[in-house]
């Protein structure tokens, strides 16, 4: 393992940390309050005088920040909403969510914000032991998409070597992996699929890309860096370690896996303060048990959001980190989204439920769920592509097993040819809600 080991600043006792977290909201909101008229509407209507709180122990009397109230504040103030703390003419950097759960949101950032997220990367970078020795490639074109830009910028403010890999084929990306020799890729987990689906297109076997010098693979924008199936499939294939991190547009770099402990996600609480919430209840959860995660940021203080639901759907634990890092992790990442979850014939389905499925059988290259209404109840049915040399039938069966058995019900499963499927570079979207009348309970 190359890298620093988790610096001071990731090893505070909680109570210290504590203390330092109540310093920074203290001071955001100090520096909002009269400045950001969104904040400033919110706080005064819940009748909360942020002088008189004493932080973070009155986290809770601060009011929630919902999505749906940032689309109606830029519906209401196109293009940018009101929840911006400066003049407009000192915002520099332009991003908008990737729109897999409605309407987008426009979210800009001042030169100041802007490095606070890349050192929110670096603390990536650090836990997956990445450092100015690297080389990481970027396979992707970028576009309006928040996460990989900061991760491009910071990787080159740590000294690494940046190669960005935009307007590319997926053969022309292996390419370049195998003449610059990248130590470190990030990417979906889609797309690292991907690669290595192509590359055994090309001849390669079920370890095509072993060979290569990348050690690291950094993923987000999906659940499956934390599915051990999904994780499996490509660090065999890579012959590389799979390093999962999470984060929102509009809130940030939120969390990153360490290398000491696969599996889990550290929240940066230097940066942020987490709440996990029944969300039926809003009241907090204790270890151990699922509710959504609640996010404050504390240093995107040009656009910052306090308490936002993020409909992520998390396990907390404060069990000490094999890393010596006293950061709150989420067992096995971001589980699922709130938002995602779909009701059929009583069932509650998630799509990273059929993910963890599917990507145990190897036989299967790429899938497609569609969930339909039929005679008003709804129904889930899944395409699959079958790998070259396995037997379609054999697998379609044992592929409707075991979604029965994980699911509790009967889910029609059809192969289909090779290429049928599309492809993804970033988020995929597997998981189609076909929208007609709405089923019967």
């Amino acid at each position: 393992m190359r890298g620093e080991t988790a610096p001071a600043t990731e090893r505070l006792p909680r109570a210290e940390l504590a203390a330092h977290q109540g310093e920074r909201l203290a001071r955001l909101l100090r520096d909002i309050h009269g400045r950001n008229r969104f904040y400033t509407r919110k706080l005064e209507a819940a009748g909360v005088d942020p002088a008189a709180l004493v932080l973070p122990r009155d986290l809770a009397a601060l009011p929630f920040t919902t999505k749906a109230e940032l689309v109606a504040d830029q519906a209401q103030a196109p293009p940018w909403g009101t929840v911006l703390t400066e003049p407009i003419e000192r915002y520099t950097r332009y991003n908008q969510t990737s729109s897999t759960t409605g309407k987008p949101l426009r979210w800009i950032d001042t030169p100041e914000s802007w490095q606070w997220m890349l050192d929110c990367w670096k603390a990536v970078y650090r836990g997956a032991g990445v450092d100015g020795r690297d080389r990481i490639f970027f396979p992707f074109s970028f576009g309006p998409f928040l996460g990989f830009w900061t991760a491009f910028d910071a990787a080159t403010q740590i000294g690494a070597h940046a190669v960005p890999a935009g307007g590319m084929t997926s053969a022309q990306r292996l390419a370049q992996i195998a003449a610059l020799e990248p130590t470190v890729v990030c990417c979906t987990p889609t797309y690292a699929l991907r690669l290595l689906d192509v590359a055994r297109e090309a001849g390669g076997g079920e370890d095509a890309l072993a060979g290569t010098a990348v050690r690291t693979i950094i993923v987000a924008g999906e659940p499956g860096g934390s599915i051990p199936a999904t994780r499996r499939r490509i660090e065999r294939g890579w012959g590389a370690r799979v390093i999962d991190h999470h984060g929102l547009t509009e809130v940030g770099p939120i969390s990153f896996e360490c290398r000491e402990a696969p599996g889990f996600l550290h929240v940066n609480e230097r940066e942020y303060i987490a709440e996990v919430l029944d969300p039926e209840t809003d009241h907090p959860l204790p270890d151990g048990e699922r509710g959504e995660l609640v996010i404050t940021n504390l240093g995107r203080t040009a656009s910052p959001l306090i308490r936002y639901r993020t409909g992520d759907l998390v396990v907390a634990t404060h069990e000490p980190c094999p890393s010596g890092r006293t950061f709150v992790r989420l067992v096995g990442g971001i589980l699922a989204r709130a938002d995602d979850m779909v009701n059929i014939r009583g069932a509650n389905i998630y799509p990273s439920a059929v993910e963890t499925v599917l990507r145990e059988i190897d036989a299967v290259v790429e899938y497609r769920c569609t969930v339909r209404t039929v005679s008003s109840l709804r129904a889930l049915a899944v395409e699959i592509e079958v790998g070259r040399g396995a037997d379609d039938a054999a697998v379609t069966a044992l592929a409707a097993q075991r979604l029965r058995e994980a699911l509790g019900l009967n889910v029609q499963v059809t192969p289909v040819a090779a290429g049928t499927l599309p492809r993804f570079e970033m988020k995929a979207r597997r998981f189609v809600v076909e929208r007609g009348r709405k089923p019967e309970a």
